[in-house]
């Protein structure tokens, strides 16, 4: 069994789900936390995730067992990464350049996301250029192609491109705190803020967020009103072959479609030469009478896995959840809510404490059931 460092005090997602939601303002916590609409999809991700039930082997003799995983060609050292999160800032300060060093630091993909805040050169300086990178798609291509050009020049080995944002979900909590960056500083969030010191000396300390890979392109002086102009008028969320396209003319890299959650997108995404797809919901915060995601997934990977690698992301939680994913067909996953927690509750502990808690929790699934390769894990799922 390996051994890895953790805190104690906060032995699984849960728990630092509860400290983030002590140290953070409402209006952040809410934001990270809550889903679309009535939160259907949100819960669904994770319960139907965990109907999936693993067969162990007891009596075959056991020789080890190893979380490395290849993906693209790069060997890391689990089968799951950071996926990209807007905002993060917001949520906690300088979090996202705290778990950037974190995946470095434990061999593990990182994606930045387009509208957080840090940018792709500050991400690539901290990864030695080994961060991977989400594109929101802009309506200019002459934006778009700068933003892929900062990419490459700063060494990023894979672009993810996002296909299930063609318009921004309808989220009511976030629309009663007036979320915006920087937040609207209304007497309720002020006051939110004043309760949480920890959370607004750090922010003092770190300045306002702001979406650094974006301020280039960005007015100088963007009131709240102005801002949200901007953002609707500068990206259009809606992919198709005409904008896929010219995408993969330009990227040399491997390129992968985040947000698959049909047959017909994983076909598309075949044929027009993507590396990969993340089939995801985008975490429940899209559509709230969509699927979980586990339920295409499982389907997408047996009729398309030789052919393009499929990896997962929406409603894991822990290592056991990483498990049945990949028990179904998944060749790497994603947890984007888990590792802000960690952070949240943590500060710059919160990264290392959080992979290293997923992957204690992943090998002593791998040990119990007696899977020696993360490969092999299909080969434990009970079908229902």
């Amino acid at each position: 069994m390996m051994s890895l460092k953790i805190n104690t005090k906060y032995p699984s997602i849960t728990d630092l789900r509860l400290r983030a939601q002590k140290k953070i303002p409402k209006f952040a916590f809410e934001y990270l936390d809550g889903g679309c609409n009535e939160d259907v999809n949100l819960h669904r991700n994770t319960s139907e995730l965990r109907d999936v039930q693993l067969q162990p082997n007891y009596l075959k003799n056991h020789t080890g067992t190893s979380l490395k995983t290849t993906l693209f060609g790069i060997e890391y050292d689990a089968p799951f990464g950071i996926a990209p999160v807007g905002l993060q800032g917001l949520m906690w300060p300088n979090s996202p350049e705290i778990l950037a060093k974190a995946a470095f630091n434990h061999n593990i993909p990182f994606i930045l996301s387009t509208v957080t805040t840090t940018s792709i050169e500050r991400t690539s300086e901290l990864t030695e250029g080994k961060a991977w990178f989400q594109l929101y798609h802009p309506t200019e291509d002459r934006l778009r192609d700068d933003i892929i050009k900062r990419a490459e020049a700063a060494h990023c080995p894979v672009l993810v491109i996002l296909c299930d944002v063609p318009t921004f979900g309808f989220r009511p909590r976030d629309i009663r705190n007036g979320l915006a960056m920087p937040p609207k500083m209304s007497a309720k969030n002020i006051l939110q803020i004043l309760g949480k010191p920890h959370w607004a000396l750090e922010t003092l300390k770190h300045g306002q967020p702001n979406f650094e890979t974006l301020k280039p392109y960005m007015p100088k002086g963007l009131d709240l009103r102005q801002l949200g102009k901007f953002m609707d008028q500068t990206f259009s969320g809606r992919l198709n072959e005409e904008k896929i396209k010219p995408i993969r003319d330009m990227w040399k890299g491997k390129l992968v479609l985040k947000g698959v959650a049909s047959e017909h997108d994983t076909e598309e995404a075949i044929r027009l030469g993507l590396d990969g797809i993340i089939v995801s919901n985008h975490g429940g915060r899209q559509l709230d009478a969509g699927q979980s995601t586990i339920k295409p997934l499982k389907t997408i990977a047996q009729k398309y896995g030789d052919k393009i690698e499929v990896m997962m992301d929406s409603g894991l939680r822990s290592g056991p959840d990483v498990a049945r994913a990949l028990a179904s067909g998944a060749k790497f996953t994603f947890l984007g809510r888990s590792f802000m927690y960690g952070v949240s509750a943590l500060g710059k502990k919160g990264g290392d404490h959080t992979i290293s808690l997923l992957k204690t929790e992943l090998q002593q699934v791998m040990v119990q059931i007696n899977c020696e390769k993360t490969a092999d894990f299909p080969n434990f799922l009970i079908n229902p």
